[in-house]
């Protein structure tokens, strides 16, 4: 949409929901949380809405993307463990790695400089 609100428009363009939005370092991509195969899965896109990859199709609930500085990797919040974690992950989806592994409950990750 234009910054004034005008001229939404949506790019997921499904019934299900489609949350946690995060744009790519370079703004070609945008990671989000979507619930279309019956849990919270992160999904990345192309920035005109085309192209919708499952990243994780995991069973457990993956959400709150996170891009980090390099566009290679995402960050993300899982309950795969048994307990919510951050975990990364490539953009193509492969080796997704625990990153706090504790007792407590962990999330929305952001990395910073």
């Amino acid at each position: 949409m234009n910054a004034d609100g005008s001229q939404p428009i949506n790019l997921s363009n499904n019934p299900w929901t489609d949350i946690d939005p995060s744009w790519s370092p370079d703004g070609h991509k945008i990671a989000f949380t979507s619930n279309r195969d019956g849990n919270n899965e992160v999904y990345i896109m192309n920035s005109d809405g085309s192209d919708q990859i499952n990243l994780t199709a995991s069973s457990s609930d993956d959400e709150s993307p996170a891009w980090g500085f390099e566009g290679r990797k995402i960050y993300f919040t899982s309950n795969r463990d048994g307990n919510h974690e951050v975990y990364v992950i490539n953009i193509n989806g492969t080796d997704a790695i625990n990153l706090t592994n504790n007792p407590a409950e962990d999330g929305w990750p952001c990395q910073s400089r």
